[in-house]
């Protein structure tokens, strides 16, 4: 009982001595994600180049490019809010897509020269898509409720861009790609 008590004591006395940080807002949420989804679309903008040049289809090579030039995009668009909260433009490393884009050169490991390439290229990319476009959606929220609007404008302008390169995505797969992968696998059975 008497080292309970001891230890409870000097555990306030070393909580005392600690600074008391400022309470963690929303406007601090904010930064730390647009941040995030700074470093990943920066990784993003070095990952599409070798999707594209791995893929088989010029279609889905095609729109792996364009994909990336709407990214560059992107990244002067989270430049602008960075600029707007006079806060300097800095990712700050993110294992999510750290992760997705490990798993994309995975499958392009895995599958090199295989039917199933491209599917799996589509499917990583989509994986991706998702991620943003959870994240845009997300910040954009918060731009709104933070009274940002200006910010929240260029948020939903890349949200728009995401979705309409995942709906593209999903089209390339159900029309093409899908379909591609399983009559290469039958012609190779």
């Amino acid at each position: 009982m008497a080292k309970r008590a001891k230890k409870r004591a000097n555990a306030k006395k070393t909580a005392a001595r600690r600074p008391r940080q400022a309470p963690k807002m929303l406007s601090d949420l904010f930064l730390e994600t647009l941040k995030d989804i700074y470093y990943a679309e920066n990784k993003i903008i070095k990952t599409l180049p070798k999707m594209a040049k791995a893929a088989h289809s010029k279609d889905l090579a095609a729109a792996f490019n364009k994909h990336l030039r709407e990214t560059q995009g992107q990244v002067k668009r989270l430049d602008q809010i960075f600029k707007m909260l006079g806060k300097p433009a800095r990712g700050k490393p993110c294992e999510a897509i750290n992760g997705i884009t490990d798993e994309g050169a995975e499958i392009m490991k895995d599958f090199k020269n295989a039917p199933a390439l491209d599917a799996g290229l589509l499917a990583a990319a989509q994986a991706v898509e998702h991620y943003e476009i959870s994240r845009y959606g997300t910040l954009r929220t918060w731009a709104e409720e933070l009274g940002m609007p200006d910010a929240a404008r260029l948020l939903q302008e890349t949200l728009d861009e995401e979705e309409a390169t995942d709906h593209t995505l999903t089209e390339l797969a159900t029309s093409v790609i899908n379909l591609e992968a399983e009559e290469e696998y039958r012609a190779a059975a």
